[in-house]
């Protein structure tokens, strides 16, 4: 993690498909900067099987919008001189840039392959339901438009071991592929009996030459980039000893210091700290429990016990790895992992991941300027932009909660240097609240504010350093000393 750090996630599923994200980014880059962001997270930017395409139906990784391959020379988001020249602008203003990295599958296949397979049940894919047989595979990957530049691999059937559609009858399925050594991946997600299996035509880090491949791309996506890290999608569904070797590899060449974020989409603490072991600890992960728990409790009201909200996460049991959020593109309205967090619960929901010690916060780029698409949603940065002025101004040093009520909870940040602290306080119910909280004996006479703007209070520090801090109902209250 890196210290007092805040990411945002720059996209969101339907991030306008014009060709000019890269674009919008290169001019954004010193307004994040003077909003309190420190680092972006980008789409990914490798060619997909489609123009219009977010990223994850990844055809060529190494096409950055250079070449005429699925229709275009562009990606979603622009060309690759127009992602270099964004990447030059956020490293100009001091942000770092992370990468979203997709190497768990691949999708818009050159051409098929006769490939003998195995179908297997959806729901356990252990469980095989079909003697062996032939299918059409779309598994062949010429990359005829890249023609061989940068690197001349070509990937066949071999190199994968599962994929979900028959050519030759036009039937889905989960078909398992057959061979030398084809098998499952064994150390992933046990969901399903064995989740490597998710989409598309699923990789196999079995494959000797499938391992050394990834990493000789990783290393040129690097030098070619020149990113500061790397968020891993879908980790779940790659061996995690794979994801190991690469993180090493990648730091080997790129620094001690180049980051790695994984997502494993799962809110058992088990499971995370599973993969976190096999995978040495060399990731950071999404607190994927701390997002359910926020949607709970936006959807539960005064009946979740927010005494509870910090329960079973990674960021309560695994500060220093922890990457907290209360949204994202999977989980935003209509996608395939819809669990959005209500709008009357989402500035006590940044509070908690901006405000507190623990944990690397990102903020959703549809959270903060808006989500387009059929179910739109309008941004919330006059919500946001305050909790990231106290973030970076005043929410600093030793912390103090006042989690001892089911509806109305509170901290204080106790401050550091000329970084004069804050108190908190959120509240569930639907009547107003208040809680006395202490910010220390030397604050005494010292007149408190509401940051957030949602009260007019004058809160002043009693002698012996006590303040009895006011919220609104269903609402957050963020107060520092005036400046």
């Amino acid at each position: 993690m890196t210290q007092h750090y805040t990411m945002m996630q720059y996209f969101e599923w339907h991030a306008n498909g014009d060709g000019n994200h890269w674009n919008r980014l290169k001019e954004d880059a010193p307004h994040l900067k003077e909003k309190g962001i420190d680092a972006v997270w980008l789409p990914p930017a490798c060619k997909a099987d489609h123009v219009m395409n977010t990223g994850y139906s990844v055809y060529d990784l190494y096409d950055l919008g250079e070449f005429d391959q699925k229709g275009q020379v562009r990606t979603k988001y622009g060309t690759k001189e127009e992602l270099i020249a964004a990447i030059q602008a956020c490293h100009d203003h001091g942000l770092k840039v992370y990468a979203d990295v997709v190497i768990n599958h691949k999708a818009g296949a050159d051409e098929a392959e006769t490939v003998k397979v195995v179908e297997v049940d959806p729901s356990d894919r252990n469980n095989i339901i079909s003697e062996p047989f032939d299918i059409e595979a779309f598994t062949k990957f010429d990359f005829p438009g890249r023609n061989n530049k940068y690197s001349d691999f070509k990937w066949n059937y071999t190199h994968f071991n599962g994929t979900d559609y028959d050519h030759k009858t036009g039937r889905t399925g989960i078909f398992k592929i057959l061979g030398e050594n084809k098998d499952w991946n064994e150390n992933v997600d046990d969901e399903k009996g064995n989740f490597d299996y998710l989409m598309f035509t699923n990789v196999d880090y079995q494959h000797p030459d499938v391992r050394q491949q990834t990493i000789e791309w990783g290393k040129w996506f690097i030098d070619t980039l020149k990113i500061d890290g790397m968020r891993m999608d879908a980790v779940k569904h790659i061996e995690s000893y794979f994801i190991k070797e690469f993180s090493e590899a990648m730091r080997a060449h790129a620094g001690d210091d180049f980051y790695f974020l994984g997502e494993y989409w799962n809110a058992d603490l088990g499971a995370n700290e599973q993969f976190l072991e096999e995978a040495d600890y060399n990731t950071d992960l999404f607190d994927v429990k701390l997002h359910f728990n926020f949607k709970a409790a936006s959807e539960a009201g005064s009946a979740y016990d927010m005494r509870t909200i910090f329960d079973d996460t990674i960021v309560a049991e695994h500060p220093e790895i922890a990457v907290t959020f209360v949204d994202n593109h999977d989980s935003q309205p209509g996608e395939a992992l819809e669990s959005f967090v209500k709008d009357w619960f989402k500035q006590s929901a940044y509070a908690l991941i901006l405000l507190r010690k623990d944990g690397y916060p990102c903020i959703f780029y549809g959270d903060y300027y808006g989500i387009g698409g059929d179910i739109p949603v309008e941004g919330k940065q006059a919500a946001i932009d305050p909790l990231l002025y106290v973030r970076q101004h005043k929410a600093y040093g030793d912390q103090d909660d006042y989690f001892d009520h089911p509806n109305v909870i509170g901290f204080v940040r106790r401050g550091e240097g000329n970084k004069t602290g804050c108190t908190v306080i959120i509240n569930t119910s639907e009547t107003e609240a208040e809680k006395q909280m202490h910010v220390g004996k030397s604050r005494a006479g010292q007149v408190w504010y509401d940051y957030t703007n949602t009260r007019e209070d004058e809160i002043i520090i009693d002698e012996d350093g006590n303040g009895l801090f006011k919220v609104n109902a269903g609402s957050v209250s963020v107060y520092c000393e005036s400046e």
